[in-house]
C-alpha cells in the first residue's frame, strides 16, 4: 500500500490497509458482513465474487488484506484459530511420509498437533535446538519439507536466526515457516528475512484484547498463497465475520500497544533479574540472553513475554502463580492485561514426558500495558518466600 512513491509506515497500514471508507455510507470502520450467503446477479454470476461466506466474506477479506500489509506479504489468510492455520498449512505443503524440523521448545499446542494428529497421518518430525545450525542441518533428511521456527519460542524465549534458517531450508528445497506470535508483525517481519510463511495466533498480540480467537498465515509467494487459499476454503477452518472485525479492530492499535508492552517488560525483567526468589530470567532483551544479538538484528524491540525460573523449585513456582493478584492466573497471552501461568501444568502440559517438556520451576509472564509500578508491586508480594 503506497501513496504514489511513498511507502506507508506500519501504523498507517494497520489503520488503513483493507479498510477504505464504505463507498455507500462513508463509514470509516469496515462493516460486519454477518451473512452466510449472497444474492447472485445471475446463475453462476456472484456479485463481486461473493457467493458463500466460507469461500469469501468482505469483513474477512479486509482483515486478510491488512494482515498481508503489516507483515509485508503478498497474501494473508485468516482462520478460526492459530492451530487451524497450522493444520491447514501442514496439509497443504506436506504429504504422508514427509518430515518437518520443529523447535526443541515449541509451543505445547504445536507439539500436540505434530505428535498426536499429524504423525498419525504419516508426517514425521524432529525437535531440534534451532539456535544450533549444525544440529538443524543434521536433522534434515531427503524427506524434509519444512523447517518450523518460533522466535521467540514459547515459553523459553529462545531465539532463532531467521535469515540463516531460511538459507538452510532453501538449500534443501524446504520451506521456512516462522510462528511470529510472540513478536507480532510490529516487532518482527520474518518474510523480510527470507521466511516463506508466517504463522500467527491472532488471539494474542494481533487481536490484543483477550476477546477473540483466531489465526493467520501470510506468504510472500503468490502461487503458494493461491494453494493455501484453496485449502482454506476446502478445509473450512475460517473465522466468522465478527471475529474478523474484532481482530481488525485490535490491529489498529498494535504498534502503540507493543511499545507499552515492551516498556513494561523491560522494567519487569530488570526487577526479576535481581530478585533472590528468581534463579534465572529468560528475556531476549537482556544482554546476557544467548539470543540477544540475533534478536537485536531481526527485531525492533524484544516483546512483552518473560519467563523465569523460581529459585525454590516447582512448588515455589506454583505458589508465585497463585499469590499474584494483578497478574491474572490464566492461559493465553498478548492481551492488554497481564497474565501469569505455570507452563508445565497449564499451556505446555501436553508436552509432559516428551523431549519438549518444560522445566517444572518455570513461570511465564505476559506483561500487559498497566501502570508498570503496579505490576512490579504485585510481583514483589507474589515472590515473597
Amino acid at each position: 500500500m503506497t501513496n504514489g512513491q511513498h511507502q506507508f509506515g506500519f501504523d498507517t497500514l494497520a489503520i488503513h490497509a483493507g479498510q477504505e471508507p464504505d463507498p455507500r455510507t462513508g463509514a470509516v470502520v469496515p462493516p460486519i458482513y454477518q451473512t452466510s450467503t449472497y444474492a447472485q446477479d445471475g446463475v453462476g454470476q456472484p456479485r463481486l465474487g461473493y457467493e458463500y461466506s466460507r469461500s469469501g466474506n468482505p469483513t474477512r477479506d479486509a482483515l486478510q488484506e491488512c494482515l498481508a500489509a503489516i507483515e509485508g506479504g503478498r497474501r494473508g489468510m485468516a482462520f478460526a484459530s492459530g492451530l487451524a492455520a497450522e493444520d491447514t498449512l501442514l496439509r497443504t505443503v506436506c504429504r504422508p511420509g514427509d518430515h518437518v524440523v520443529i523447535p526443541g521448545d515449541a509451543y505445547g499446542g504445536t507439539y500436540r498437533l505434530f505428535a498426536r494428529v499429524a504423525q498419525r497421518w504419516g508426517l514425521e518430525f524432529t525437535p531440534v535446538d534451532l539456535a544450533d545450525i549444525d544440529a538443524v542441518r543434521k536433522a534434515i533428511t531427503p524427506r524434509t519439507k519444512v523447517i518450523w521456527a518460533e522466535t521467540p519460542t514459547n515459553p523459553l524465549l529462545g531465539i532463532a536466526d531467521i535469515a540463516t534458517l531460511a538459507g538452510v531450508a532453501h538449500d534443501n528445497d524446504a520451506l521456512l515457516v516462522v510462528d511470529n506470535t510472540f513478536a507480532s508483525p510490529y516487532l518482527q517481519q520474518p518474510l523480510a528475512h527470507g521466511a516463506d510463511v508466517v504463522v500467527h495466533s491472532t488471539t494474542k498480540y494481533v487481536g490484543g484484547h483477550s476477546d477473540v480467537v483466531g489465526g493467520a498465515l501470510v506468504v510472500g509467494d503468490a502461487a503458494l498463497g493461491e494453494e493455501l487459499a484453496y485449502h482454506q476454503n476446502a478445509m473450512g477452518a475460517i473465522n466468522g465475520p465478527f471475529d474478523a472485525w474484532l481482530t481488525l479492530r485490535g490491529i489498529k492499535t498494535l504498534g502503540v500497544r507493543m511499545e507499552r508492552h515492551c516498556d513494561n517488560a523491560e522494567r519487569v525483567a530488570e526487577f526479576l533479574l535481581g530478585h533472590p526468589a528468581v534463579s534465572q530470567v529468560l528475556y531476549p532483551g537482556l544482554p546476557e540472553h544467548p539470543g540477544h544479538d540475533v534478536a537485536t538484528k531481526q527485531m525492533r524491540r524484544f516483546g512483552g513475554m518473560i519467563s523465569f525460573r523460581a529459585a525454590g523449585g516447582e512448588a515455589a513456582a506454583v505458589d508465585i502463580c497463585n499469590r499474584a493478584k494483578l497478574f491474572v492466573l490464566g492461559e493465553s497471552l498478548g492481551g492488554v492485561e497481564s497474565l501469569i501461568e505455570h507452563p508445565g501444568r497449564m499451556t505446555h502440559a501436553s508436552a509432559a514426558g516428551s523431549p519438549l517438556e518444560v522445566p517444572a520451576d518455570l513461570v511465564r509472564l505476559s506483561v500487559g500495558i498497566e501502570t508498570v509500578d503496579d505490576l512490579l508491586a504485585d510481583l514483589e508480594q507474589a515472590l515473597v518466600r
